[in-house]
């Protein structure tokens, strides 16, 4: 990750050969958007999982889903796309994908057919996540230690939701909901310290590039 407090939450692109014109302007981090949208929908969603809503207005996060979690994180992943960052435009681009998959899921999919085996179908859909999330909190070492620790939370909130919903175990769920909850606050505390050390050119909170 970047050592420059301004860019604080994204790995660093190598130098480029050719010398930035006079000039030219400065592209901002779109790692506070992405972090932020993903913390966001996180939170609400996980207030219900956790048990701590009833799942009677759990709907409200569909937009949420769609626009927020979806489209920004979309939008900040081909951000980091264009400004050379291989491991932010994977994960907001595909974590995107995700809240777009799961408002379609939920509001277009029919499982009635399924019976009791839909909830297999939804607990391998979320193992499937769990295993790229896995792997890209490996990558996430080399990034720095908030964003490390949002990934270290998010692969057991995967799993957990994942066993949840496969054995219809609700205090598993439960379990996936409080991780979800706690990697909500650390991711938004990633996107805090790239908002506040870009504002004010200088280190106001510590994300310790690793």
């Amino acid at each position: 990750m970047m050592n420059n407090p301004a860019t604080a939450t994204r790995s660093r692109p190598a130098a480029s050969p050719v010398p930035a014109a006079a000039g030219a302007t400065v592209s901002a981090d779109p790692a506070a958007l992405g972090l932020a949208a993903f913390a966001l929908t996180t939170f609400v969603l996980s207030t219900f999982n956790a048990g701590l809503l009833p799942a009677t207005v759990e709907p409200v996060v569909l937009g949420l889903a769609l626009f927020y979690g979806g489209i920004a994180q979309l939008i900040a992943g081909i951000w980091e796309l264009a400004k050379g960052n291989t491991f932010g435009a994977t994960a907001f681009c595909s974590y995107g994908a995700f809240w777009m998959a799961f408002w379609y899921l939920v509001q277009f999919t029919d499982l009635s057919a399924a019976g009791k085996d839909a909830g297999k179908g939804i607990g391998v859909f979320l193992l499937a996540w769990g295993i790229f999330t896995l792997y890209m909190t490996v990558a996430a070492r080399r990034t720095n230690r908030a964003v490390f620790l949002a990934f270290i939370t998010l692969t057991p909130t995967f799993f957990a939701l994942a066993i949840g919903a496969y054995t219809g175990a609700v205090t598993v769920t439960r379990v996936g909901g409080w991780l979800g909850l706690l990697t909500a606050l650390l991711a938004w505390y990633a996107s805090f310290a790239v908002v506040s050390n870009s504002t004010h050119q200088r280190i106001v909170l510590p994300v310790n590039p690793r």
